[in-house]
């Protein structure tokens, strides 16, 4: 028989609320029973009871305050602690700021003919970081787009390689300052290669290899009538600045200021809906020089034509008022075209009416003759015994031609150009060679010998001019006819100048003054003046220089013009060759005024090493004298003399 089940036991109800009792402790839950083994006597199966997931859920909740705290840190870092340099970094991203080049200041002449200009051009530059493997999907796209580009702008394929690969870059400049044709071809060009990648687009997304490439406005410096006047003007460099002559000297007036745009970009391009910040260039001012373009014309073309018959090295003219001191013209040759520098010669793209020291030679006898009747040492009418051999200190002095002892007056002297007639002279300055080499250094000095033009111009030489305690022993007696001491054209042309504006040195001047961004006209400081010696000395010295020109004995009679009289003097001086140091060929120069009774226009040329023909400067330059003087009488309107020139005597009979 089975056995009989234990009778259940009754478990009684917890108490009610509100019974009026205490609330009974629950009674504890009965044991459960064993669980009954199967009848066939196997072990019954184990129960699998989960964990708890509290600690879990502990440990994930923990795990996710830590990443958001992490987070929290991060973001307040970047939005408040840092928040400023990351947003420099993002502007710096998107933002781009280039440059907004001014507007170059024009030159021209007196009548306001432009000189030199600026047209519009175009600064080629480049994206560096479009040129990127990542970004162009090309390997090797700085290397394609520069064999592509340097046939257009003329420059080396490596150069412009290596800025197109500028590393962390956004900008690069390739070429400043190319014609709106250069660009032209660019822009076609980047249109057919874009046409093709669109057309040939491949899975990896490849551009045009010259999508990085773009234009900003730009100007060129223009010179509209070539070669002319470049002398004066010079010219500007690649980086835009003036590189020599005006150009350099007024860099800064004529630069003006440039601006600055920052703008929005993607992909390169501006964002048009964008922001920008702008601050405008400021134009730079215009310069209106002395010179007269049509004289300079002149001057140049005889200048040339006359350096190229003779065969010489160069050669200069300048022509001055003799009034205010204002160049005219002041022309060199060879010469060369600012606008194509490349074909220049380096040795032409001076001013060398400024730049070279050479010695005068008897064009100086002015001076020399100015002191003598300053100091009443002598009057045009002194008797004045010329042999044909002079020795003093350990040289003999000669004319430049031999001759019998001549007999000349003062006026004689400068006549024939005698060397030893002015030695004889200027001895006359002092009771002593030391004293008179004094007084001669004093006058000497007061012309502008020595020192700086007063044009300020750049590269311009001083000359050299010896202290007289200095002077070798044959110095004293060279330099008053003009050897030993050095100047270059403009100081010459200045001494004829001083002459015919009775004896008064006015600094020469270049310009006239300036047109600011105002359109506003600042006119130049007066020149510095300087008397020099009197007037009555100076009215003298033309007189007898008109005895050069008007008699028969002068040396400079290929320089008389129709209708108008002449005052000038001839030089022909040895000529220190600058590469050996030692004397050798000739400086043949003219200078002087007109009209000689009432002066108004200076002329001076000097012509260095002619080797075919004559050297003398009565016979090379007295004819460019005269047609550099004739156009500019007739250009001004200057009107004929009307007296007949003071016939002073050039010879004496002996005995007399």
């Amino acid at each position: 028989m089975p056995p009989k089940e234990p009778p259940r036991r009754r478990v009684p109800n917890p108490a009610r609320s509100g019974s009026g009792g205490r609330p009974r402790t629950p009674p504890r839950p009965a044991a459960r029973p064993a669980p009954r083994r199967p009848r066939n006597g196997s072990r019954a199966p184990r129960r699998i009871q989960l964990g708890s997931p509290r600690p879990r859920l502990r440990l994930v909740g923990l795990g996710l305050t830590l990443v958001m705290l992490v987070f929290v840190v991060r973001l307040l870092q970047v939005q408040a602690v840092d928040a400023s340099a990351y947003a420099a970094k993002a502007e710096k991203s998107r933002y781009l700021s280039h440059t907004i080049a001014a507007e170059r200041g024009q030159i021209t002449d007196r009548s306001g003919v432009a000189l030199a200009t600026s047209d519009d051009a175009y600064d080629i530059t480049a994206d560096p970081s479009m040129f990127t493997p990542d970004f162009s999907k090309i390997r090797d796209a700085p290397e394609q787009a520069a064999a592509l580009l340097a046939p257009i702008l003329g420059a080396d394929t490596g150069e412009l390689a290596k800025k197109l690969k500028t590393p962390k870059s956004r900008y690069a400049v390739l070429a400043r300052r190319q014609t709106p044709q250069v660009w032209n071809q660019i822009k076609d060009l980047k249109r057919v290669l874009a046409e093709k990648a669109s057309k040939e687009k491949s899975a990896d997304g490849a551009v045009s290899v010259l999508a990085g490439v773009f234009q900003e406005t730009s100007s060129k410096r223009v010179y509209p009538n070539g070669d002319l006047a470049a002398g004066i003007l010079g010219y500007v460099n690649a980086a835009g600045r003036g590189g020599g002559g005006i150009e350099s000297m007024l860099d800064k007036e004529l630069a003006g200021e440039d601006g600055k745009v920052t703008y929005a970009q993607s992909g390169g391009r501006r964002v048009p809906t964008a922001s920008s910040r702008e601050t405008p260039a400021v134009p730079g001012s215009d310069i209106e020089l002395t010179i007269d373009r049509d004289i300079q014309w002149a001057a140049q073309q005889a200048i040339a034509d006359q350096v190229k018959q003779s065969k010489a090295d160069r050669g200069y003219v300048v022509v001055q008022n003799t009034r205010t001191g204002e160049v005219l013209a002041m022309a060199n040759a060879p010469g060369f075209d600012p606008n194509d520098l490349a074909q220049a010669n380096s040795a032409s793209m001076g001013n060398a009416a400024l730049q070279d020291a050479y010695e005068p030679g008897s064009t100086a006898k002015v001076m020399s003759m100015a002191a003598v009747l300053e100091e009443e040492a002598a009057t045009p009418g002194t008797h004045v015994v010329v042999p044909n051999r002079l020795h003093r200190g350990d040289r003999l002095f000669k004319d430049d031609i031999d001759h019998p002892t001549w007999y000349l007056t003062l006026n004689g002297v400068l006549a024939k150009s005698s060397n030893i007639g002015t030695i004889l002279a200027t001895g006359q300055l002092g009771k002593t060679q030391p004293e008179a080499n004094k007084v001669l250094h004093s006058y000497l000095d007061k012309f502008g010998i020595g020192q700086p033009t007063g044009l300020g111009y750049p590269g311009e030489t001083r000359g050299i001019l010896a202290p007289p305690k200095d002077w070798s022993t044959s110095q004293q007696y060279t330099i008053p006819f003009g050897q030993g001491l050095s100047l270059n054209a403009m100081q010459a042309a200045s001494v004829y100048s001083t002459i015919a504006n009775g004896g008064v040195r006015i600094e020469p001047t270049l310009i006239r003054g300036t047109n600011g961004p105002d359109d506003r006209f600042t006119a130049a400081p007066a020149p510095k003046k300087t008397r020099v010696v009197s007037e009555k000395t100076a009215k003298t010295v033309a007189t007898m220089m008109e005895s050069v020109v008007a008699d028969v004995e002068g040396t400079g009679t290929k320089a008389q013009i129709p209708g108008y009289r002449i005052a000038g003097k001839t030089g022909t001086a040895n000529r220190v060759d600058p590469k050996l140091g030692v004397y050798k060929g000739y400086t043949a120069s003219f200078a002087g005024f007109a009209p000689a009774d009432d002066p108004q226009i200076t002329v001076y040329c000097a012509i260095q090493n002619p080797t075919s023909g004559s050297y003398f400067g009565g016979q090379i330059c007295g004819p460019i004298y005269k047609k550099v003087m004739e156009f500019a009488l007739k250009t001004l309107r200057v009107e004929p003399t009307g007296s007949k020139p003071a016939r002073l005597p050039v010879s004496f009979k002996p005995g007399e």
